[in-house]
């Protein structure tokens, strides 16, 4: 049963939707959004299914919703239900964010990318040139691929049904592959030493997993970033420090940074990142 039903009638909301989502840090950090800026409104989780998140949808923007973020296993889904897309949503077949504009029509972006690169540029995870190796070939890559390319990495995609990984770098990424360029690999066929930073863009640890990679693919100077963010090490972080990673972290930076994207766009200001993270990793609430 949709957790929307109890939540119906709140006007002028923002929401995040996906399954599961009771793990969701959205909420608190809107919150310290709308303290640091004085732009306040209701801002609730919605728990839905893929067969009824069309539905569900539909009936929070015409019961008053603003804007929604759209998190697992919706962001593919999410991409029909919008009347206007951004390039990035356009190219990558995904949504992250969208926003009722003022005619009533729904504009579909998706701000994961950006989340990522801002977020790895600040732990000095990534620079230009950087040999990445992206674990995964479903929503979650498929938002930051033009972005990793953007900034000139040169990433190798992989993913447990191989032929989904390469039917996702058939797709139309020529305009962001001038500076950096992608192919995909098995994960039978990855050799090591041959990536800076391993990125884990799967839903693995949701379940307690970690995605089936060799272990000498980690040394001391691979970096291990993990899109998922949990209370502790993800698997994902356990498992690379087990194996000689030194640089490991979640992706709760990721998740802070694409917010205030979607914050900007929601409300036309960018709130502060830094300070929210920060109370984030401090308090109670990621111990």
């Amino acid at each position: 049963m949709d957790n929307y039903e109890i939540k119906k009638g709140i006007k002028n909301a923002f929401a995040v939707f996906g399954n599961p989502i009771h793990h969701s840090y959205s909420p608190s950090i809107y919150s310290l959004f709308s303290y640091e800026t004085g732009i306040t409104y209701p801002y609730v989780c919605i728990q839905t299914t893929i067969k009824s998140f069309s539905k569900t949808l539909k009936q929070f923007f015409d019961s008053g919703g603003l804007g929604a973020n759209i998190t697992l296993p919706f962001k593919e889904y999410a991409l029909s239900l919008c009347d206007q897309l951004t390039e990035v949503s356009s190219l990558t077949g995904t949504v992250n964010t969208i926003k009722k504009q003022n005619d009533g029509s729904l504009l579909g972006d998706n701000t994961d990318g950006i989340g990522l690169i801002t977020d790895l540029k600040r732990l000095n995870f990534i620079y230009h040139n950087s040999r990445v190796l992206l674990v995964g070939a479903g929503g979650a890559a498929r938002g930051v691929i033009p972005y990793l390319l953007r900034y000139g990495c040169k990433v190798t995609l992989t993913n447990r049904t191989f032929s989904r990984a390469l039917k996702l770098i058939q797709s139309s990424y020529k305009s962001y592959c001038k500076a950096g360029y992608i192919n995909a690999l098995s994960i039978e066929n990855l050799k090591a030493p041959n990536y800076d930073l391993i990125i884990n863009a799967t839903s693995s640890g949701i379940k307690g997993q970690v995605p089936l990679l060799s272990t000498s693919l980690i040394s001391s100077s691979v970096c291990c970033y993990d899109m998922f963010y949990q209370k502790g090490d993800t698997p994902f972080i356990t498992w690379g420090r087990q194996n000689g990673a030194l640089h490991c972290s979640d992706g709760l930076g990721m998740l802070v940074h694409q917010a205030a994207m979607s914050f900007l766009l929601w409300h036309g200001i960018l709130p502060s990142v830094l300070p929210v993270l920060k109370i984030l990793r401090r308090e109670s609430i990621y111990k």
